[in-house]
């Protein structure tokens, strides 16, 4: 069965990738090993040689007393987006750097989800949508 492989035109990307501003406050923490965690609190899950980096929202953490350092914003850009592109990332972390927003970046099948500092997030959104206009 053929999959939909998502665009890989970076100006179709730019221009479509319609960003959206998930609710919620998100934070990335670092379990150890042996940690249990339910699937359905993570929002996504890393295996690192340190440690297991999880994604999760900020109150699951704090009742959980997970340690985190930022708590983030979640942007999900809503254009389905090739994992074979070429640039988008470049292009849409560029410009956050240039306003002076950190970003951490997940590209999953169908979409790629940005991380910004909650401080950040309105500014980040609209130097996104700028993208479209």
């Amino acid at each position: 069965m053929a999959k939909n492989t998502g665009e890989t035109d970076i100006p179709l990307l730019l221009k479509g990738m319609n960003p959206i501003l998930n609710s919620g406050e998100y934070v990335f923490c670092t379990l150890e090993k042996d940690a249990q965690i339910h699937v359905d609190d993570v929002l996504f899950f890393f295996r690192e040689a340190e440690g297991n980096t999880v994604v999760i929202r900020r109150d699951q953490a704090d009742a959980a007393e997970y340690a985190y350092m930022t708590t983030f914003a979640w942007i999900s850009l809503t254009i389905h987006s090739s994992l074979e592109a070429t640039g988008l990332t470049a292009a849409f972390s560029s410009a956050l750097a240039q306003h002076r927003i950190s970003c951490n970046v997940v590209a999953a099948y169908y979409h790629d989800h940005i991380f910004v500092p909650v401080k950040d997030a309105e500014k980040a959104m609209g130097v996104l949508k700028a993208f479209s206009e």
